[in-house]
Parts: structure tokens; C-alpha cells; sequence
């Protein structure tokens, strides 16, 4: 039976309810200084907030040593009534000490492994996807190590893959390696990042082979989101793959929560699902909300 892996334990698909299927609740890195997402009574507020607006869940896309706070997800989750899903992975080499990463080599296949079905550290929590990323229109040699090692993890476990395209770009080199080379099925790939490049051809082709497009951090004044994705979104659906969409927040520092000022989390909510509406009607809409995560995140667990 498939269930999407929360922090609470697995779910029913049907039971995850309206997503945010890209945020994250804590974050830290070097290349954010001063700016981390740390604080877990705002974490607490953001969720609250996000449920008033009619939301049911997110999936924290914040993989291994950036600050997860893992052993709070739970506490978080069941204060809240929203439902959380953890991630293992690794981000860019920028977001980590070199020497951290030299620790990892041999053995990276292994630590995402045991945090989707052990947990993680001692927190009890297990992982429900597995979060990597490309560079910038390329695929350096740190990312190819970290998605040999998560299409490795994809075949001992089914967990699903999301992946951090580096400023949208880079979609098809990524599809190359994870279902070419690596053998991962599409279905199992999510795409993020794809609004902030938005070329309609690059999105019609990483649709075609069954991935997931991620449409997320859709506030940032300095990215084409807001007023290119209605657009973008209209096109893929009337093309046939509204069943291929997920829509994220993406909020990574502290001044971009709602409870701190920023759009954060109910935005997604408040601001998006209304505009996406008018272009493509409230039915598509509360697929790609609902149904489509629920698909996404589920997994036959092995």
C-alpha cells in the first residue's frame, strides 16, 4: 500500500489534504548568515497561520546539516494539526564545511537510506523524500556524487526525489542523469525551481517524461513567478499535464514568513490559489493542491 511518510508516521495519500509541497520551517546555511530560519515559535505561528488559510500540509524540503530540527518536526505537527514531511538529501557544496562533506564520501547512499527508514539522529523521525540539487545550467561533480547516491536511496526505499534546479535552469540535464543514466522513473523526480526560468519548452519537455514541475517561492520580487506562472500553468494544463503540477511557498529566511512580515506560507493560500483559479478554474487548481502531492509523496515504501 502506498503512504506518504510524515514525521507523525505513514498516511493514507487521501488523508495529506491541501500541500504546500516546498517550504521549509527551519534552514540554516553560511551562505545565509543572520538570516537562518531557526526560531520554533515562529515556526509554530507560521503553521497556524497556514492552517487558518486551509492548509493541511507541507513537506520541508531542508535536507541533511542545514539546520533541520528534526526531533521538533513532531511536537510541531501535532500542535498545529498540520501534517509534515521531513527530508534527507544534500544541498549544494557552498551550504556545507568542506570537511563535513569529505565525512560523507563512501557513504552518502547509506545516510539517506537509514534517515528514510530509521530516522533521523535519534529524533525517531524518518525522512519521505530525498532533496539534492544541480547547479547553475549544469551538473558539477557535487551534484552528480549527491544524485548518484539519491537515485541509489530511490531503489532501496521508493522515496521520491526533489530537486533543486539552480535558478530554474538545468531541468533536462538533471532528467538526463536521474532517469537516463540512473534509471530513476519519472514519476519519482520532482522538479523545483522551474517558474524562476520560465521556458515554456524546457517545462513541456521535463513534463513529458512523468516528473513532477514545482512551482514555488512564487512572492520573490527579483524571480519571474507571480506574473509568469499563471500563464505557465495554464499552458501545461490545457497541454495534459495539470496531473504533473505541485505548488510550493519556498520560504527560506526569516524575514519571508508571514509572521514576520513576509508572504510566507498562507500566501500560497491567500494570493496564489485565487489568481491560478481565474486562469485555469478552481477544479485544477485544487488538484494540483491535493491530489497531485498526495500522488507525488506517495510511495510503495521498500
Amino acid at each position: 500500500m502506498s503512504a506518504v511518510r510524515t514525521v507523525l508516521g505513514d498516511i493514507r495519500p487521501e488523508d495529506m489534504g491541501v500541500c504546500d509541497a516546498h517550504d521549509h520551517l527551519f534552514l540554516s546555511s553560511p551562505r545565509l548568515p543572520g538570516r537562518e530560519l531557526c526560531d520554533i515559535s515562529a515556526a509554530r505561528a507560521e503553521l497556524e497561520a497556514f492552517r487558518a488559510a486551509g492548509g493541511a500540509a507541507v513537506v520541508q524540503w531542508t535536507p541533511y546539516g542545514m539546520g533541520r530540527r528534526a526531533a521538533d518536526l513532531p511536537g510541531l505537527s501535532r500542535a498545529t494539526g498540520v501534517r509534515l514531511v521531513c527530508a534527507t538529501g544534500l544541498h549544494q557544496a557552498a551550504h556545507y564545511d568542506p570537511e563535513a562533506l569529505k565525512g560523507l564520501r563512501g557513504r552518502l547512499a547509506e545516510v539517506f537510506v537509514s534517515e528514510l527508514s530509521e530516522g533521523i539522529g535519534t529524533s525517531g523521525v524518518r525522512a519521505g523524500l530525498i532533496k539534492v540539487a544541480g547547479a547553475f545550467h549544469a551538473l558539477d561533480a557535487h551534484a552528480r556524487w549527491t544524485m548518484t547516491a539519491a537515485a541509489e536511496a530511490h531503489h532501496a526505499t521508493g522515496a521520491p526525489i526533489a530537486v533543486h534546479l539552480e535558478l530554474g535552469t538545468g531541468a533536462l540535464d538533471v532528467l538526463d542523469l536521474l532517469c537516463g543514466a540512473l534509471g530513476v522513473p519519472g514519476h519519482r523526480v520532482i522538479l523545483g525551481h522551474l517558474n524562476r526560468s520560465p521556458d515554456p519548452v524546457v517545462q513541456r519537455r521535463a513534463a513529458e517524461s512523468g516528473c513532477w514541475l514545482a512551482f514555488d517561492g512564487p512572492s520573490r520580487a527579483h524571480h519571474a513567478t507571480d506574473w509568469r506562472m499563471p500563464e505557465a500553468v495554464r499552458d501545461l494544463a490545457e497541454a495534459g499535464y495539470a496531473d504533473r503540477l505541485l505548488l510550493g511557498g519556498d520560504t527560506v529566511v526569516a524575514g519571508a514568513r508571514s509572521v514576520d512580515g513576509g508572504p510566507g506560507m498562507p500566501y500560497l493560500l491567500r494570493r496564489l490559489r485565487p489568481r491560478l483559479a481565474e486562469v485555469v478554474g478552481v477544479d485544477v487548481v485544487e488538484r494540483i493542491l491535493s491530489a497531485n502531492p498526495a500522488q507525488a509523496f506517495a510511495v510503495d515504501w521498500g
